[in-house]
């Protein structure tokens, strides 16, 4: 009877799959994968939960790769286990329509978490996994019964502890108290310009300590005994996130190349692959795995025995708390409760009717006072302007490390750090994050948006305070560009709602969005609210809309305006009327709502026939010309604010509604 395969050997198989991939694509980073098998092949035989014939079960343990062009590691892993990556896969690596991508991207290959390469990201989406995990818990468990419990896993590299959002992720793991999560640090020494000792000097293990976190430092990445012992060590607290550091040797086994940048992001050349495969003492061929290595690393058994014992102790507290197992499976699910459309509806019809003027901020409040109620799952944030981004509606409770079964996380001024942690929050299933900060500071958290879009995570993303209406702070807090720069993102709903009913209807837009994220942009100056009728009013949600004609028929000319300038754009439409002229106002909340539209219902609104248009918008006015054509006229920003109140900057800038008709005039 053959013994069991050696760890070494176990691992090796990592090292071969990853090293012959990178060969036969001619291009990848065999240099991680190499120096992390050990690491990997103790967590995912020895702790790691999960089951690869249900990669969506929902108590699985999360294992992120947040140094993801090290993506080979995780698709070896995803091969061996039993995963749907099949052997083809992992010789397509790299190629056009692989699910073996240069970097791991969520959806396209069971098992991957969160797509992962702009570095520092994963282990933020790690922290919001597990922030989601721990609110889960307390929000569900019951005495006797915890159906949440599970840890969150997550490798990272001296390029992740280099990004600024390392700092702000750990730094708020360390302030929740995350005991769930564990980080491995593969401290190798190396980056793509060489040894990292010329610009990365910190003491790492002081200052993941500061932060809060339980430290292992000094762990032989290539020490299966060392790692396992630190494993346990840390799943032994759960009232620290963990950082084990582990020493490892880049592109560990090339005898040329380990331990040298040449491994970080190349491929090794045959010649060298041949020498790596005999200094490793693998003899066997290219993407070969012997029936021993790949029966030892088989998940199935295993992952299936775990999954059903968790499922006996849901039945059980399905027996004894039968409406809370509903409402975890509908929230895991990502369903809806059966009467939003129908809440929010009546929220909206409300506001139409009440006609109240306030900040477009105020009305986001307004509806999470409306909507909260109904959205146990609605959790909130921001960026330590709550009060200003009135994120915090009536029911909201804060979590902390000691409580998380509130909805509301205080992020801090982290607003990189907050954005990927949400989603992770979304990636991990049964919450609904959204997160507040200024306009500006959006461009502090770009990436992460970016992410958002990329992955289709609904985050829902409130800025407020979105032009030089904001007043006297000045041009470095107004926003000019970043309306066009979030409108022109792929996957990414935009909008910047004129009244209390274009909030509400961009909240519920928001909510029922299950596909990407959304941005809400919001005023500072009291807006108010728009005369409609029933007809004008069930428009709103197409995200453009004829709010108003000073005629019958064919327009003569069309003004397109959003959020707060609306209101410039009908007292301009309203003097040209009384002048005799037959004007429209499109107000258009949701540029990419209403291009999802049907071509006739565009046409209804901007007919093509009428060529003089005029938008008119407090940001950057070249975003407009895709809808006023270079003979039309656009009021808005061309350079940066000022600081003033914000009356006095709008005429200053001449954003007025004479500016508005003398613009249309001149287009008639």
């Amino acid at each position: 009877m053959s013994s069991a395969p050696a760890a070494r050997d176990l691992a090796n198989a990592i090292r071969a799959l990853s090293m012959d991939a990178v060969q036969k694509a001619k291009s990848g980073h065999p240099g991680a994968p190499m120096g992390m098998a050990d690491i990997a092949e103790v967590l995912w035989r020895g702790f790691l939960k999960h089951n690869p014939a249900n990669p969506h079960w929902v108590d699985r343990d999360r294992f992120v790769l947040s140094n993801g062009h090290g993506s080979m590691l995780l698709y070896s892993l995803l091969h061996l286990t039993g995963y749907g990556v099949s052997l083809d896969d992992l010789k397509n690596f790299r190629q056009l329509g692989s699910p073996t991508a240069g970097h791991p991207e969520f959806g396209d290959a069971p098992g991957i978490e969160t797509t992962t390469g702009p570095l520092g990201q994963g282990f933020a989406n790690a922290v919001g996994m597990a922030i989601a995990e721990k609110m889960m818990a307390a929000q569900f468990n019951r005495d006797g019964h915890a159906i949440v419990d599970h840890n969150t896993y997550c490798f990272m590299g001296d390029g992740c502890m280099m990004e600024g959002i390392s700092h702000e992720a750990a730094s708020l793991a360390g302030t929740l108290g995350l005991g769930k999560l564990v980080a491995f640090y593969d401290d190798n020494g190396i980056s793509i310009d060489g040894e990292v000792e010329g610009w990365f000097t910190d003491d790492t293990v002081e200052r993941f300590r500061a932060y809060g976190w339980h430290v292992i430092p000094n762990v032989d990445g290539h020490s299966a005994q060392e790692v396992k012992l630190a494993i346990e060590n840390a799943r032994k607290n759960t009232d620290q996130p963990t950082l084990i550091c582990c020493k490892t040797i880049i592109g560990f086994g090339s005898p040329n190349k380990q331990g040298k940048e040449e491994s970080h992001g190349a491929a090794l050349g045959d010649d060298e692959v041949a020498l790596t495969r005999e200094a490793l003492g693998w003899k066997h061929g290219p993407f070969e795995i012997p029936d021993e290595i790949r029966n030892a690393w088989d998940a199935h058994d295993a992952g299936a025995e775990k999954e059903a014992a968790w499922q006996q102790r849901f039945d059980a507290y399905r027996a004894e708390f039968p409406e809370l197992a509903d409402e975890f499976l509908r929230r895991m699910r990502g369903e809806l409760p059966a009467d939003f459309d129908q809440r929010a509806d009546a929220f909206i019809a409300e506001c139409q009717q009440a006609k109240e003027k306030v900040a477009s901020r105020k009305a986001s409040q307004n509806t999470l006072d409306a909507f909260g109620p109904g959205l146990p799952e609605l959790t909130g944030g921001s960026a330590d302007l709550g009060g200003s981004n009135n994120t915090v509606w009536k029911g909201c409770t804060s979590i902390s490390a000691d409580d998380a079964s509130g909805n509301y996380i205080h992020y801090g001024v982290r607003e990189f750090g907050m954005t990927a942690a949400m989603n992770g929050i979304c990636l991990h299933g049964g919450l609904r994050p959204y997160g507040g900060t200024f306009l500006t500071f959006m461009e502090y958290a770009r990436n992460a948006v970016r992410m958002a879009a990329l992955m289709h995570q609904p985050n829902i993303l409130v800025y407020t305070h979105d032009s030089i209406g904001l007043g006297e702070d000045g041009p470095t807090h107004q926003p000019i560009e970043q309306i066009a720069n979030l409108r022109m993102t792929p996957n990414l709903s935009t909008w910047r709602p004129c009244d209390t009913v274009e909030t509400a209807v961009a909240w519920k837009h928001a909510v029922k969005r299950d596909d990407g994220p959304t941005a809400l942009i919001f005023s500072r100056q009291g807006l108010p609210c728009m005369d409609r009728d029933d007809a004008v009013l069930a428009n709103v949600a197409k995200g453009g809309y004829t709010l108003l004609q000073t005629g019958d028929g064919q327009p003569e000319a069309i003004i397109i305006a959003t959020g707060s300038e609306v209101e410039l754009a009908v007292q301009a439409a309203e003097a040209l009327g009384a002048a005799g002229k037959n004007v429209r106002v499109v107000s258009m909340p949701s540029v990419d709502a209403f291009l999802s539209q049907s071509s006739d219902y565009q046409e209804a609104v901007l007919p093509a026939a009428v060529r003089a248009r005029v938008a008119v918008e407090a940001g950057i006015t070249d975003y407009w010309y895709r809808f006023t054509g270079l003979d039309g006229k656009i009021v808005g920003m061309t350079g940066f604010g000022a600081s003033a109140p914000a009356g006095d900057l709008y005429k200053h800038f001449n954003i007025t509604a004479e500016a508005v008709q003398a613009a249309v005039e001149s287009v008639i």
